[in-house]
């Protein structure tokens, strides 16, 4: 075989990979909403603590990788403070809204992200997008405004207050987008590593303080049993295994791909509403999957790489560290 025959081959094992690993991750999606949401159908309103004992796993693990390197951090402690409070309140209403909504609702408006992605890497971080990816953008809102409709009730959407949860959902997946544009910033050119460990540890510590302030007195009053506690386990294991993958994918394939590939998690959140929920899902949810789809294969067939920037001598490095305000000054900026 030549060499060019090998490289392709190598390339096309380095595709099957990446797409296998995205569906991994979506999968363990779905099994992070399907445990919050059996938590939620339990009785079990605690959303905080549900997250907790993830945070608590990776700071645990990948905190004590940091500690046996002995080295200094690459980005200030205090950025990773603010990244584990906003992720911490994304964990809460997301995992707050399985309370009101149907798990179809929740995972599909997940990708209200995207959007908000888009308005905060305009402002703070100069990104500049094209016309298609505004496009692309506006058609997947599009598509998540018929899962509105849906609960609303002209569809007849699932859960005790399905607007609430819709509303709590789109919160969510803002300090979501904060969170991810934040992790944008440090784990580029940087130590994955130690932004994991990092956001485990503070996101720990956020969440302890607020379970004292907003759930204690729930927690005092659960009626523990092996099913809730098997449900608590299953959440941490998905959540840990996501934030462990979500950085190997995006390395490997980028954010194109990565999107693509959670999207799939919708419909695995379909597949456990029908089989295990037994519940019917009304087609407007398969209306507006199909026209998210469309959207995002708009915006990601048209996006482009940012424009490098250097840093600290480094002419490949895309980021600098941060070590104070400076990311609110436009310093990236992406090709239209």
């Amino acid at each position: 075989m030549d060499i060019s025959g090998w490289r392709n081959k190598e390339a096309l094992l380095r595709v099957l990979y990446a797409l296998f690993l995205g569906q991994v991750v979506s999968f363990v999606m779905s099994l992070m909403a399907f445990a919050a949401s059996l938590t939620a159908n339990l009785g079990v309103d605690t959303p905080l603590t549900l997250s907790f004992f993830s945070y608590l796993a990776l700071a645990l693990v990948y905190g004590s990788i940091l500690i046996y390197r002995r080295q200094k951090l690459v980005v200030p402690w205090y950025w990773y403070v603010l990244l584990g409070f906003v992720d911490v309140q994304g964990n809460y209403l997301v995992n707050m809204a399985f309370e009101y909504s149907s798990i179809t609702s929740v995972t599909l408006l997940d990708c209200w992200t995207i959007a908000w992605v888009i308005i905060l890497t305009w402002f703070f971080l100069g990104t500049r997008y094209s016309l298609w990816q505004f496009f692309g953008a506006a058609v997947c809102i599009v598509g998540l405004g018929l899962v509105l409709i849906s609960d609303a009730g002209v569809g007849g959407g699932g859960g005790s207050k399905p607007l609430l949860g819709d509303m709590l959902v789109i919160g969510g997946t803002f300090f979501y987008a904060m969170s991810n544009v934040g992790e944008e910033f440090c784990v580029k050119k940087k130590d994955r590593v130690e932004v994991v460990a990092m956001i485990g540890l503070f996101g720990a510590l956020v969440s302890v303080c607020e379970i004292a302030i907003m759930e204690r007195k729930t927690l005092e009053s659960v009626q523990w049993s092996a099913e809730i506690i098997l449900t608590f386990a299953g959440y941490s294991l998905a959540s840990f295994t996501f934030y462990t993958l979500v950085p190997f994918v995006l390395q490997m394939s980028g954010a194109t791909m990565f999107n693509l590939s959670i999207l799939t998690s919708d419909m695995w959140a379909v597949v456990i509403r029908i089989f295990f929920y037994h519940q019917q899902v009304d087609w407007l949810y398969y209306l507006s999957f199909a026209i998210v789809v469309v959207g995002l294969v708009i915006y990601s067939k048209t996006e482009k790489d940012p424009v490098s920037v250097p840093a600290l001598g480094n002419r490949n490095a895309q980021y600098e560290v941060l070590g104070s305000f400076d990311f609110l000054m436009p310093k990236i900026q992406r090709k239209c």
